[in-house]
C-alpha cells in the first residue's frame, strides 16, 4: 500500500471541494503537508465525483495524475464495457489507471493486469485493494508485449493502446498507436479466445475493419451525446460473414436513459432510404449512430423520412418516442429570404444552432441572424431533397 502522511491525508480530507489553484498559493501555510501530491488527489477526487462516482465515494483511493485521469474510461463506459466479456482469465495488456480492469475482472475469475510505467502499476495496487480485488487481480509492472510473448492462454485479453506520440500529439489511427494492435493481431489471437480492443472515437469505422483481420463487432460508445470510445470485438470464431460485422451504438444520456440500436453492414447498405420534407416531428441521430453512420437503416427500423441524402435528420408526422437521438417538435420552416426571416425569427433573440448539409458555419450563420447562443429555441439550418436551403425552428421534447 502507498503511505500517505496523517497530515497530508488530513488536509485532503478536509479540502474536498476547495480550489486547487487557490489552494496551491496556501501551500506555505502548510509546510507538513506534501502539497502536490495533496492538490493532485483534491483535483483527481473532484474529477471522479462525475467520472467514477464510486470510487470517489472511497477516502482511500489514490488518483494519478491530470492526463492519466482524463484519458480512463468514466464509470459507465468501463461498465459496459465489462457486460461484453466474461470468462475464467482476463489479462490487460495496458492498465494504465486501472478503471477498466477493475470493472472487467468482476466478472472473471482471475485478471492479470500490466502496465509499463511503475507509478500507475503501484497506485493500480493499491486501489485494488482498496476496493476488494486484491486477490483476483495480479499487478505486473512491465511491457504489455513482452507480458504477451509469454504468457499462458486465457480467455480474454484487453487492449486500450495509447494514443499520442512521442511529443504528447494525439493519433488516431491504429498503426500509429502504441501497441500497434494490427502487428499483434495474430498473436493476440493465439493468446486468448476474443480480444477487447479499444481505439480513438476519431478512428474511421470501415478503415479499422479492414485493417484487422478479425473484426466480430464493433461498439460505438456515446455519453451525453458525445463519442466517446471505439470498441472493437476480435475474435477468430465464426461470425455472420454473411451479414456483414454488426455495430452497436449506445448512447448514456444525462436523464440516466440508455439509447441502443444495432444494425449489420448487410442492413445499411441494402436499406432503402425514404425521402419527405418537415413534417410535425424532426429527429437527430445521436453521436453514436452518426459516427457508425446507420443512416440509412434508420427510415426501415423507424417510420420516419430522412430530408436529404446528406442531411441525416429525419422527420414524421407522428411522435415516435424510441428513436435513437433527439427529437423536436416542428415549430416553423423558412427559407432564406429576408422578409421571410423576419417573420420566422419574430420574438427569438437567442437559439440553439445546428447545421447539417448546409453552406454555412454556425459561427456565421448566427451573426447573420443576429442570435445569441442558448435558450429553448432550436434551429436546423439543412437542406432538403429538392435541394432549397431551410431554416427549421423546433423545440426540444424531453
Amino acid at each position: 500500500m502507498i503511505h500517505i502522511s496523517f497530515d497530508t491525508q488530513a488536509f485532503i480530507d478536509a479540502h474536498q471541494q476547495s480550489d486547487v489553484r487557490t489552494l496551491a498559493l496556501q501551500a506555505k501555510k502548510y509546510p507538513q503537508v506534501d502539497m502536490p501530491f495533496a492538490l493532485n488527489q483534491i483535483a483527481g477526487r473532484q474529477k471522479a465525483q462525475t467520472k467514477l462516482p464510486s470510487w470517489a465515494a472511497m477516502s482511500d483511493i489514490i488518483y494519478p495524475v491530470h492526463l492519466s485521469m482524463e484519458q480512463c474510461s468514466s464509470e459507465q463506459t468501463a461498465c459496459y464495457k465489462a457486460s461484453l466479456v466474461k470468462g475464467r482469465t482476463l489479462v490487460d495488456l495496458t492498465g494504465g489507471f486501472g478503471v477498466d480492469c477493475s470493472f472487467l475482472s468482476r466478472n472473471f475469475d482471475h485478471a492479470d493486469y500490466v502496465e509499463h510505467q511503475v507509478e500507475l502499476a503501484e497506485i493500480a495496487e493499491h486501489n485494488f485493494e482498496v476496493l476488494g480485488l486484491k486477490d483476483k487481480i495480479a499487478v505486473h509492472a512491465g511491457d504489455g508485449v513482452d507480458f504477451l510473448q509469454g504468457m499462458d492462454r486465457v480467455d480474454v485479453i484487453y487492449l486500450d493502446p495509447a494514443r499520442r506520440d512521442n511529443h504528447g500529439g494525439k493519433v488516431v489511427s491504429i498503426g500509429d498507436c502504441e501497441p500497434d494492435v494490427s502487428r499483434l493481431e495474430e498473436m493476440l489471437l493465439q493468446k486468448a479466445d476474443t480480444v477487447l480492443v479499444k481505439l480513438s472515437p476519431m478512428l474511421d469505422i470501415k478503415l479499422a475493419c479492414q485493417t484487422l483481420r478479425h473484426v466480430q463487432a464493433v461498439h460505438v460508445v456515446a455519453v451525453n451525446n458525445e463519442c466517446k470510445e471505439l470498441l472493437l470485438l476480435l475474435s477468430k470464431k465464426k461470425g455472420a460473414e454473411q451479414d456483414g460485422i454488426p455495430c452497436i451504438c449506445v448512447n448514456f444520456s444525462r436523464s440516466g436513459d440508455i439509447q441502443c440500436f444495432g444494425f449489420t453492414e448487410r442492413e445499411e447498405q441494402t436499406a432503402t432510404t425514404v425521402y419527405a420534407d418537415p413534417q410535425t416531428y424532426l429527429y437527430e441521430p445521436n453521436a453514436a449512430v452518426m459516427k457508425a453512420q446507420g443512416f440509412n437503416v434508420l427510415t426501415q427500423r423507424f417510420p420516419v423520412e430522412k430530408l436529404q441524402v446528406n442531411s441525416h435528420i429525419y422527420t414524421s408526422s407522428e411522435l415516435v418516442a424510441d428513436f435513437p437521438g433527439r427529437r423536436f417538435r416542428i415549430l416553423g420552416v423558412s427559407g432564406l429570404g429576408k422578409k421571410e426571416l423576419k417573420s420566422f425569427l419574430e420574438g427569438i433573440f437567442q437559439a440553439n444552432l445546428t447545421v447539417r448539409n448546409f453552406p454555412s458555419s454556425v459561427a456565421d450563420l448566427r451573426k447573420r441572424l443576429k442570435l445569441k447562443e442558448g435558450g429553448d429555441d432550436y434551429i436546423f439550418a439543412t437542406t432538403l431533397q429538392d435541394g432549397r436551403k431551410v431554416l427549421i425552428k423546433a423545440v426540444a421534447i424531453r
